[in-house]
């Protein structure tokens, strides 16, 4: 399990990066890289990282199903996910 502050932190940068889009955008548009770094460091979309939704695990994260590899064996395993079958692993 991932720290709450660690996932707290993740999800203000989230809502920087949405208020921040479409002035970036604007000033990227225009070439004003001044502008640009003058924006909060946090608001880039580079910076967000992908966690799992369930236990918010940073490492191991398999993005077509939202989850890291360890919840997806767990799940596959349970039968929850649809379509996978436990082959040797």
């Amino acid at each position: 399990m991932a720290k709450e502050s660690m996932k707290a932190r993740e999800v203000k940068r989230k809502k920087l990066v949405e208020k921040y889009a479409k002035k970036r955008a604007e000033l990227k548009e225009k070439g004003d890289y001044v502008g640009l770094s003058k924006l909060p460091r946090n608001s880039n979309p580079i910076r967000l990282h992908n966690r799992c939704n369930i236990t918010g695990r940073p490492k191991g994260y398999i993005r077509q199903f939202g989850i890291s590899r360890i919840q997806f064996r767990e799940m596959a395993s349970a039968g929850l996910i649809p379509g996978i079958k436990k082959a040797s692993w």
